[in-house]
């Protein structure tokens, strides 16, 4: 009865020992579970937030490519109705900066500014102190004895300007079929004067040249088609080698095919001793061919035009016709030296050589008619480069003028010449600094002789 009893109440003892055992294990084991299950909610909680995350980065991504392919597309439509920059050309500018023009134009900007300092002494007399023979050499001006000098050795006179500075602006335009159109005006200060030595020295604004062109075809003032400006030497003086080049600028229409090249320009009739007379009803024909290569330059020139003298108030009327030839060019001769040379003869030329030295044609009153001046001019300018950054130019001018005195009267130009060295130091790109003697002559129809020695440095800075 007892041990039933006790092996009763052992029952109930046990499953208390085995609750109480077990009980603490179980209850762990649940928490770890809890706390398992709770690290992969965070974990799934995590990983859902970095997706919306990079949702929202891929949608921003896929935004912004679009965006970046609507402006592909803007900048694609734009380049279809846009004619092509010219090749090795750039715009200054996303905008245009001549909006007015046509879309792709380019635009360009260059010149220099130049200084010069010239002491000039003359032999027959002096120049006179508003002479224009100051600032640059013009034979013409030589001072001889009975023309215009006195026969006395002037004082040395130091004259100073910098009134050949320059400046140009030009546009150029490509279409897409490959029509070429453009415009160049170009400036310097080579004006009447606005002031004076003692206070402002002040000069006006002188136009150079201005033209367009449309593929072939040229309209507008720039150099005559008569003239090879390529063939003249470097010089301090503003031209150099003045008494034998051709040198005028003038308005004109040319047309252009390779190396031919055709021009109606502006007519002008000098006189000797006389004014101007601009009363040609024919324009000046030229006419040009020209070759160029490794060796240098080389072309060939025709000028024809009608004299012309029309004047109510004397009577003078009268007119012929006039001409001349003229070749030249640069033949490089190596890497350091080239030779530069022009010949011109004609009759009736006279103003397109040296800057009018004299006239085109003298009037004779008593037969009514003209006669022209007969020319023959010349130069020659040897080049050699010491090396890249220093230079030196040698070079001979002349031109001889055939007068009949009894016409003319014996003051007139018979022959100019002149004879130049100088050196060139380039000490950085665009910048010159120079130095050059001169020394030249000028005689009159009754043999007399002028000199003019001159020394002249300048400095020139380009852009």
């Amino acid at each position: 009865m007892n041990r039933q009893r006790l092996k009763t109440a052992r029952k109930p003892l046990v499953a208390a020992l085995v609750v109480a055992l077990v009980a603490p294990g179980m209850a762990f084991a649940q928490t770890a579970r809890e706390q398992a299950l709770e690290a992969r909610v965070l974990e799934l909680e995590r990983q859902v937030q970095l997706l919306l995350s990079t949702q929202q980065q891929l949608q921003g991504a896929i935004t912004q490519a679009h965006s970046d392919v609507q402006q592909v597309r803007t900048v694609q439509a734009e380049r279809a109705t846009t004619p092509a920059v010219p090749a090795g050309k750039q715009p200054v500018q996303v905008t245009s900066i001549t909006p007015g023009a046509a879309p792709g134009t380019t635009f360009k900007f260059g010149g220099f500014i130049k200084a010069d300092f010239l002491a000039t002494q003359t032999g027959d007399g002096q120049l006179a102190d508003d002479a224009t023979g100051r600032a640059l050499y013009l034979p013409g001006q030589t001072p001889v004895h009975g023309a215009g000098g006195s026969g006395e050795r002037s004082s040395v006179d130091y004259n100073a300007h910098a009134k050949f500075s320059r400046f140009n602006l030009g546009v150029d335009h490509v279409t897409d079929s490959g029509d070429k159109a453009g415009a160049l005006v170009e400036m310097d200060f080579f004006g009447n004067s606005l002031g004076n030595q003692s206070a402002t020295n002040t000069y006006g604004v002188t136009l150079r040249h201005a033209y367009m062109y449309w593929n072939n075809w040229l309209a507008g003032q720039t150099w005559s088609n008569f003239m090879d400006a390529a063939s003249i030497p470097e010089a301090v003086d503003f031209v150099g080698p003045t008494d034998g080049v051709v040198f005028v600028r003038q308005a004109q229409v040319r047309y252009t095919k390779g190396g031919l090249s055709v021009a109606l320009e502006n007519p002008e009739t000098t006189l000797v001793g006389a004014a101007n007379s601009d009363r040609g009803s024919l324009p000046d024909l030229t006419v040009r061919y020209g070759w160029k290569g490794d060796w240098g330059t080389f072309g060939m020139a025709g000028l024809l035009r009608q004299l012309k003298v029309d004047n109510h108030t004397t009577g003078a009327d009268a007119s012929k016709m006039a001409g001349g030839l003229t070749l030249g060019g640069k033949w490089v001769m190596g890497d350091s030296d080239s030779l530069h040379y022009q010949l011109t003869g004609g009759e009736g030329i006279s103003r397109y050589i040296g800057l009018g030295i004299t006239g085109d044609s003298a009037y004779d009153a008593i037969r009514d008619e003209l006669d022209p001046t007969g020319v023959v001019a010349a130069y020659v300018g040897w080049r050699h480069a010491f090396s890249p950054k220093l230079r030196t130019n040698l070079i001979y001018a002349r031109s001889d003028y055939d007068n009949d005195a009894s016409i003319t009267g014996p003051l007139v130009t018979r022959s100019v010449q002149s004879i130049r060295g100088n050196v060139f130091y380039t000490p950085m790109p665009k910048v010159d600094v120079g130095a050059e003697l001169m020394y030249g002559v000028r005689e009159i129809e009754d043999g007399r002789k002028g000199d003019i020695s001159r020394l002249q440095f300048t400095t020139k800075y380009s852009f």
